[in-house]
């Protein structure tokens, strides 16, 4: 079973043509979690437009907060295989199939992306042309490669993952950095997301990461390391 866990909050110009990529390359046992940050426009309407009962939606919450939103519907994820999903891309068809297989191999898959404009239009066909993306604990602290968007990892990755903690930059970077230490991870250099780049985008760590200066860049890293001890504890009492 495959699992889509989106974090929604006034997406409702774009998230109608998302889930639409996104239903399609699903079977009829799989689920599509939205947990809704108590979106001010037509988000909902817009969702519930598409009467698609593998759709779930978690309303009226109050996080404020992207991280947490994105928290909340992992937990109620029920798949083998999560994918994590922004409210205003687009899947390129043969991502869930493609990644799926991978998974069988692989604990995380990151994929490439291209990006486009708030038309669709092509603005970058290959992000990992642009930045050198890949595995690895220290290099992905000094500069994040993990796209949450372009991100999907088997159950056992939330075991150590959940909770989030507190204080950290984004959960895609919070997520990367478990499956670096603990698991197997796989980049493949396929753009199967279109990500669009527009004036409210408020869902991957690079670009918010990269908005703030060097001593908040510097704080988020050590955060993120002081949470090893905790990881291991975690680590030992599960396995």
């Amino acid at each position: 079973m495959i699992s889509v866990c989106m974090a929604s909050y006034n997406g409702g110009k774009f998230i109608k043509q998302q889930l639409e990529s996104i239903l399609k390359q699903l079977s009829t046992d799989d689920e599509v979690i939205i947990s809704d940050d108590s979106s001010t426009d037509d988000t909902l309407k817009v969702i519930h437009s598409l009467n698609d009962n593998r759709i779930k939606i978690i309303s009226n919450q109050n996080f404020k907060n992207p991280i947490f939103n994105f928290e909340n519907a992992l937990k109620k994820a029920n798949g083998e295989f999560i994918f994590l999903a922004d409210q205003d891309d687009i899947w390129v068809e043969g991502k869930v199939e493609h990644m799926t297989k991978l998974l069988c191999q692989y604990d995380m898959v990151v994929t490439d992306h291209s990006i486009i404009n708030e038309e669709g239009e092509d603005i970058l066909e290959s992000y990992f042309l642009k930045v050198s993306s890949g595995p690895g604990v220290v290099k992905n602290l000094v500069k994040n490669t993990y796209f949450g968007c372009c991100m999907a990892f088997r159950a056992r990755v939330l075991n150590y993952a959940l909770p989030f903690p507190q204080y950290i930059p984004m959960h895609d970077i919070w997520l990367g950095f478990v499956a670096d230490l603990f698991f197997k991870v796989k980049f493949i250099d396929h753009p199967y997301t279109k990500y669009r780049k527009h004036s409210n985008n408020a869902s991957n760590a690079t670009e918010v990461v990269s908005s703030n200066n060097l001593r908040t860049k510097i704080k988020y890293r050590v955060n993120i390391i002081r949470y090893i001890p905790n990881l291991i504890y975690r680590k030992l009492h599960k396995d």
